[in-house]
């Protein structure tokens, strides 16, 4: 089984620690099912700065292809942050730099290459939606994090995102159990076909239209041990996803009740593994401002 990440790259740029770690949301699900025992690529842009030749040389120690990248003139995506009682806190970004201001356009050659995995990945900070279409009927099932912010949840946007995925991502930390529940009815009614919403410390919930499947969240049994939460959510679709992929899910066929419910189990754990992992995969390096 073969897992691509299509889309964004990003130095995350810890300023209490004075640490730059390579990241990004279609990366780390390439990078954490690798580690999950499947073949990972990442396919996108890479900026022709040192953030950009660091980021793609970290990707790739990863056992992760990344030879269909391309590397355009210009800046690197960073996002700053710090880590406050183990949580990350988001402090700002430069808009993703080159990889997002000019994303890949998947032209027959990138489409052939894409067509030989089994699933594909991608995010609302990837600049990928105009590409979702083309991946109809192509074969890779498709699977996209709606992340967090309520931009990305206006009918216009799930609009354009949800008739093209079999597997949408909404974090919903900061909603309650019912608002959850209406969202991912939402995005299925939109063209979902599964939808999964993380709520941290209170578990998951997915919903396919009809069947609607809870479980509870794998905590870190000493707080003290957790390193900080970057990548968790990330983690947590990995291990979802890979689970359903090992349950035989494909484009077309909707998972059985068991294969979600273990898919919940499995991304609980994937999750609380990396609550105990540095940056998202580490290979932290310090931190050297861009002029």
């Amino acid at each position: 089984m073969r897992v691509l990440g299509f889309g964004d790259n990003i130095v995350d740029r810890f300023v209490d620690r004075g640490v730059d770690y390579p990241g990004g949301n279609s990366v780390n699900v390439a990078v954490y099912a690798r580690r999950l025992g499947l073949d990972a690529a990442y396919l996108g842009v890479f900026g022709d700065d040192d953030l950009g030749r660091f980021l793609r040389e970290a990707i790739a120690a990863q056992g992760v292809a990344v030879g269909r990248c391309v590397v355009r003139a210009g800046e690197s995506g960073v996002s700053t942050l710090r880590v406050d009682d183990g949580d990350r806190v988001f402090l700002g970004w430069n808009g993703g730099g080159v990889t997002v201001r000019e994303p890949l356009v998947l032209d027959d050659e990138l489409l052939g290459y894409v067509s030989g995995f089994d699933l594909v990945h991608s995010s609302v900070y990837s600049g990928s939606e105009s590409e979702l279409p083309k991946l109809a009927g192509l074969g890779p099932l498709v699977s996209f994090d709606l992340s967090s912010e309520e931009e990305f949840r206006v009918p216009a946007y799930l609009d354009r995102v949800c008739p093209h995925a079999d597997l949408v991502l909404l974090s919903c930390s900061h909603l309650d159990e019912a608002a959850t529940r209406d969202l991912l009815a939402d995005a299925v009614r939109r063209g979902a076909r599964l939808a999964l919403g993380t709520r941290g410390v209170d578990g998951a919930i997915a919903y396919d239209g009809d069947v609607t499947v809870a479980a509870p969240a794998h905590p870190v049994a000493d707080p003290r041990k957790i390193v900080d939460t970057m990548g968790c959510g990330d983690a947590f679709l990995a291990g979802f996803a890979v689970s359903l992929l090992r349950g035989d899910w494909s484009a077309g066929a909707r998972p059985r009740r068991d294969m979600i419910e273990r898919a919940l189990r499995d991304g609980a754990e994937a999750a609380h593994e990396q609550c105990l992992v540095e940056g998202a995969f580490g290979h932290g390096r310090p931190a050297v401002p861009q002029n």
